[in-house]
This record gives C-alpha cells, sequence and structure tokens, in this order.
C-alpha cells in the first residue's frame, strides 16, 4: 500500500502539486456535494441528498489518502473505522426531538478538528508544506492558519453553549452580560490585532501571539451565543453550522486540500444564506443575531408569564373530537411543543382516523418552528406523515380562510397575530400564520401560565372561536384519537 502511496504523494502538495486526476476527482466530489445540498432542500429528495454527501465525501477522503504521504495508513484506518462506529451507534439511538443539541454538538466537533489541525500545522510546518526558504511559516500561511483555529475556537465553544441551551443543561433565556456589545467588539478587534502580528512576526517565539488567538476565539465563541435566546436558537443552529464550513475552508488552504476548500465554501455560504432567511422569517436582524444579540433590549421579552389574564374557552378532548369528526378542512400547525412531548406519532394516528372519515388534513411549517432548520418536518417525516400534505406558510397561508378548523399543537409565536397588528411587539413584522381567519382554532398547550420564546401573550388564546386544550400535547392528542374511535 505504501509503495503505491509514495509517486501520488511526491506529486502531492508537499512535492510538485495535486494530480491531474486528484483535482478530477475532488470537482467531482464538488459536484456530490452541490447535488447533496439541492437534495436536502426538499424532504422528498432529502435521502438522495443524503447519499450525494455520503459519495462526494467518501471520494474526498480516498483521494486525499492517496495523494498525500499518510505517516501510517493503518493509524488513518482505525481512526476512521473507530469513527464511523462511534457516528452509526449515535445515528441509531438518538431520538428526533434531541436533533437540535445533536447537530450543536457535532458542530463543536467540526470546530475543535479545525483547531487542532491549525496547531499541528503551527507545531509541525514541515509536515505539511508549509516553511519558506529560511526556514520559518510563510505570512500567508499563518494568516490562513489563525483565521482557521479562530474561526474553529468560534464554533466549538459557540455550539457547546448552544448545545447546553438546546439539551436544557442550561436556561434558554438570553443571559446579557453588562457592556458585553464593547467586550465583544474588544475581543474580536484583539483577535485581528493578534493575528495581524502572528502573520508579520519573524521566525522567532510566536507561541504567545498563536496562544492567545486561540483564548480569545474560545472566549467571543462563548460571548456571542449565551445571549442569545431559545427563540433564535434555529438561526444559531444554522449559524454555527455557517461557521463550521468556513473553518473548514480555512484549513483547506492550510493544508493544500481542494476538496476542504470547495466543502467548506459550500457549507459556509449555504449556512450564511440560510441563517439570512430564517432571519427574515423572524423578523430579525442577521448582524444583531451574528453579533450575539446586538442591539437587543436588556429588558425584553421571554419573562414567560402573560401581560394579562383574560377569559378563555376551555374545552376537552371529547369536543375536539367531534368537531374536527365534522369538518371538512383541517389545517395542523406543529411546534416545539410537539417536539418536546413527542406527540407527531399521535398525531399522524389522528390525522389518519380524520382522513378515514372523509376530512382533508394538511400540516402547516413555519421557517423557524422548533430549535433547528427543519425541525418540524425531520419530527413528521419520521412518523411517515407524506411530503405532500406538509406546506411552507407562504404555500399554506391562504387556506385559513376556507379552513373548518386550525390545529394548533405546541406552536405560539409563529401563529400570533401581534407580528402584524403591535408595533411594539418585539415579533412585530414577523411573517405569521393566519389561523384567526380560520372557524374553529384548537390550541394545544400545556397550561395558560407561560406564553412563547418571545414573552408576548397571544390574542389568538383568547377570540370567540378558539378553544384552549390545557394538557400535555401527546396525552390531549391521543384522547383525541381515543374520543374519535
Amino acid at each position: 500500500m505504501m509503495s503505491f502511496l509514495a509517486p501520488a504523494a511526491d506529486a502531492a502538495a508537499h512535492g510538485g502539486g495535486t494530480p491531474a486526476w486528484a483535482m478530477l476527482a475532488y470537482l467531482i466530489a464538488g459536484v456530490f456535494f452541490i447535488l447533496a445540498l439541492r437534495g436536502l432542500s426538499s424532504p422528498a429528495t432529502s435521502r438522495a441528498g443524503n447519499r450525494n454527501g455520503m459519495i462526494g465525501m467518501a471520494i474526498a477522503v480516498i483521494t486525499t489518502l492517496v495523494t498525500h504521504d499518510i505517516a501510517n495508513i493503518v493509524e488513518i484506518g482505525i481512526a476512521i473505522f473507530l469513527g464511523g462506529i462511534i457516528g452509526v451507534t449515535i445515528a441509531r439511538k438518538i431520538a428526533m426531538t434531541a436533533m437540535p443539541e445533536l447537530v450543536a454538538g457535532f458542530h463543536s466537533l467540526v470546530g475543535l478538528a479545525a483547531v487542532l489541525v491549525g496547531w499541528a500545522a503551527y507545531l509541525n510546518p514541515g509536515a505539511f508544506g508549509l516553511l519558506t526558504g529560511d526556514g520559518s511559516i510563510g505570512a500567508v500561511s499563518k494568516i490562513e492558519m489563525g483565521l482557521g483555529i479562530a474561526i474553529g475556537a468560534i464554533t466549538f465553544s459557540g455550539s457547546v453553549i448552544a448545545f447546553a441551551k438546546l439539551s436544557g443543561k442550561m436556561s434558554g433565556s438570553p443571559i446579557m452580560l453588562p457592556g458585553r456589545h464593547v467586550i465583544n467588539l474588544g475581543v474580536l478587534g484583539a483577535i485581528i490585532v493578534l493575528t495581524a502580528l502572528f502573520a508579520l512576526a519573524g521566525p522567532g517565539d510566536t507561541m504567545p501571539l498563536i496562544v492567545a488567538v486561540t483564548v480569545l476565539a474560545f472566549v467571543i465563541g462563548f460571548l456571542l451565543i449565551i445571549p442569545i435566546g431559545g427563540a433564535d436558537m434555529p438561526v444559531v443552529v444554522s449559524m454555527l453550522n455557517s461557521y463550521s464550513g468556513w473553518a473548514a475552508a480555512a484549513m483547506g488552504f492550510t493544508l493544500g486540500n481542494t476538496a476542504m476548500i470547495i466543502t467548506g465554501a459550500l457549507v459556509g455560504s449555504s449556512g450564511a444564506i440560510l441563517s439570512y432567511i430564517m432571519c427574515r422569517a423572524m423578523n430579525r436582524s442577521f448582524i444583531s443575531v451574528i453579533a450575539g444579540g446586538f442591539g437587543a433590549d436588556d429588558s425584553g421579552g421571554g419573562k414567560g408569564e402573560p401581560r394579562e389574564q383574560r377569559p378563555y374557552k376551555q374545552g376537552s378532548a371529547a369536543d375536539a373530537a367531534y368537531m374536527l369528526e365534522q369538518a371538512e378542512r383541517v389545517i395542523i400547525i406543529p411546534g416545539y411543543g410537539m417536539a418536546v412531548a413527542q406527540a407527531q406519532h399521535a398525531l399522524r394516528e389522528m390525522a389518519d382516523v380524520l382522513e378515514a372519515k372523509g376530512v382533508e388534513v394538511k400540516y402547516a411549517i413555519h421557517p423557524v418552528a422548533g430549535r433547528m432548520p427543519g425541525h418540524m418536518n425531520v419530527l413528521l417525516a419520521e412518523a411517515s406523515v407524506e411530503y405532500d400534505k406538509v406546506f411552507e406558510l407562504e404555500d399554506i397561508n391562504s387556506e385559513f380562510a376556507q379552513a373548518d378548523v386550525a390545529f394548533i399543537i405546541g406552536a405560539n409565536d409563529v401563529v400570533n397575530p401581534a407580528a402584524k397588528t403591535d408595533k411594539s411587539s418585539p415579533i412585530y413584522g414577523m411573517p405569521v400564520f393566519d389561523v384567526d381567519k380560520a372557524k374553529q382554532v384548537f390550541f394545544i398547550k400545556r397550561s395558560m401560565g407561560g406564553v412563547g420564546y418571545a414573552g408576548v401573550d397571544n390574542d389568538v388564546f383568547y377570540m370567540d372561536q378558539t378553544m384552549m386544550l390545557l394538557s400535555d400535547a401527546k396525552k390531549m392528542v391521543e384522547e383525541i384519537v381515543k374520543a374519535m374511535d
């Protein structure tokens, strides 16, 4: 094996450049990555997208192993095998409701890998082909190395905080530090200055500079995420995904690996675009979110209590079952509460019963419902809900006026009409479902004591056509199904 690798290695980056066939292989891998992103844009094509991504990654990994002088191919093979076993085990055991924190956790590993690769290149630059004629690391290589370490460290610490918030290990409420904006700008400025000094430094000892960049980057990742509340977690997950891509791209330049540059750029740019789209869907400032809630009001929402207690109608599972059976069109709006209660399977069973009785059932998904992009789509897919029954906000919002029942399960802010009517509301301008136009509204939530993550009361609770179903979402849906049977 090593005799086969040696000629290719001599022609690789450490020798005379990457072979033409390897560049072609990386290009093919890049095409598969693009096809993967295209496939993942729709639940109906997501399986094909995953397969294309895996094929592209296999091509990139094999090409890299063949064209680089790997110190010990056996050790690399063992590491790949162990990592694959861990990945398969996690994938088989993880609950769909825990997917957001799993994604955040995996982002942290990507960031840590970028930091470790950057430090490996710094400590042994000769092995990476980074030495110049005087035996020092070139300025351009230092910039690439510093950026890769900094972005990777920010991704790691930020993802760890996101994981803790999403998994409930720390409060999902924003944690506002005094003078946080000044601190954040100061730390970011220091990282930029230190990276420049590191790049311009001579052959002397630059260890203190790169250590300082690493430490400050870990700190700023922590500071950027803790002020962001639970309502913005979908954007945070997408943003961290973008960061991990840019970290990989920076390391690709350091390693001279075209596949890493292509892959990192694709992930980084697609994550940034998705973050921007989600910010628009939440009426959030993109710059505000990526800067750690810059400009956020410390006294803002998220307190978890309604502003006032008003009369509302409370119903039972039997009431809901009877009226659902009499309906012709039902639109279901799932939210994070459905995920917490793991009610997706019970919801699918309820829909099946209704369809067997001749009721048309559709699902309406808000772009930011849940705690990561596509969270509700993932849960409904797990429950085998057919893709052609699931609609995005812009495709179904006009149908609420013709709907007999709007069935809200665990959603809140995404159905709050204050986003359209109350200019003082923190969610004003956020596109929401027009559930107030439906003939009947059923709203499942645990109690009237809490509100959405935005911390504002919801007028839908008190509408004449609304019936509150106060219970655990899964338990209530199961009772409705039992009543219909």
